[in-house]
């Protein structure tokens, strides 16, 4: 059996030497970097634990149809304002009053029409039915029982237009009684008593308090990340060291500008965003149109 001589011993040694030299410069030996496990061969790479967190910024609002701005169809001057801020109000309930004086003197006017065109027709029917008597006897002409005819259609023409006239001032006097169109809070007052309204100015907002949740911007960049069911932290500042806790319950198919101002000065103003729906699971202490924190996963 041949034997290496020393000078090959020595040519193999080294190159075994450079060979671990070369492996620990390109960190794939353990005992290269102290303290960090390395994986063996086949295994995967290490996941960052906070690679899926989202961190963004929102408002709490409230859901579609839960928070109603209530104003007026018609110009007026209000005369009755019974509502205040923080007051809680039921659907139908009394909002305000615009005055309608002239209105209501109308209206009891076309009544009055109303019921002298019902006599009217009354002597009218008695007339047609003495006219038709005579008419048929042969004491009477046909020309009198067809005026007697005439004036019976005429008498019931001014009722039918008393009837509208009486009609259309009793929705006109209804558009200036304003109620609430939902159960809810009066947020806020726009208007006070005795002031005199456009037609269409808001007088008061209405929210139901009940169906909020929070509109969080999410980056458009991590949209790939979002779930619908995610489980979400919720921040706000002036309640240190609280959260609450929320669900991702609709992720938008579109994206839009941002509306909130990043109060991170690193963050890019103009960045487009996704306007993530989150369900709030527990009852908060926070403000409508608060501004808040959410982190998404994690």
């Amino acid at each position: 059996m041949s034997r290496f001589s020393p000078r090959a011993a020595l040519l193999v040694a080294g190159l075994v030497t450079a060979a671990v030299l070369g492996l620990e410069a390109h960190g794939l030996l353990a005992d290269s970097a102290p303290g960090v496990a390395v994986p063996a061969i086949g295994d995967g790479a290490a996941v960052d634990a906070g690679a899926g967190r989202i961190v963004a910024e929102g408002r709490l609002t409230t859901y579609p149809g839960a928070e109603v701005l209530v104003g007026s169809e018609v110009a007026g001057t209000i005369v009755s304002l019974p509502v205040i801020e923080k007051q809680r109000v039921r659907k139908g309930e009394l909002i305000a009053l615009l005055r309608a004086d002239d209105l209501a003197a109308q209206l009891a006017e076309v009544r009055a029409r109303v019921v002298e065109a019902e006599a009217e027709i009354r002597l009218a029917e008695a007339e047609r039915a003495r006219a038709e008597s005579l008419y048929a006897q042969q004491v009477d002409t046909a020309s009198r029982r067809d005026r007697a005819v005439r004036d019976l259609e005429v008498s019931q023409a001014r009722r039918t237009t008393a009837l509208a006239a009486t009609t259309r001032l009793e929705a006109e006097i209804a558009k200036r009684r304003i109620v609430a169109p939902i159960d809810g809070v009066v947020i806020v007052r726009h208007v006070d008593s005795g002031e005199a309204i456009e037609a269409r100015a808001g007088i008061v907002t209405i929210a139901d308090l009940a169906q909020v949740r929070i509109e969080a911007e999410v980056d458009e960049f991590d949209a790939g990340k979002l779930v619908v069911g995610a489980a979400v932290a919720i921040a706000a500042e002036g309640y240190d060291g609280r959260h609450w806790r929320g669900t991702v319950e609709e992720i938008p198919d579109s994206v839009q500008g941002r509306r909130l101002k990043p109060q991170d000065p690193g963050k890019p103003a103009d960045t487009r965003v996704l306007l993530v729906k989150i369900r709030l699971d527990e009852p908060t202490p926070l403000k409508l149109g608060q501004r808040v924190e959410v982190e998404i996963g994690g």
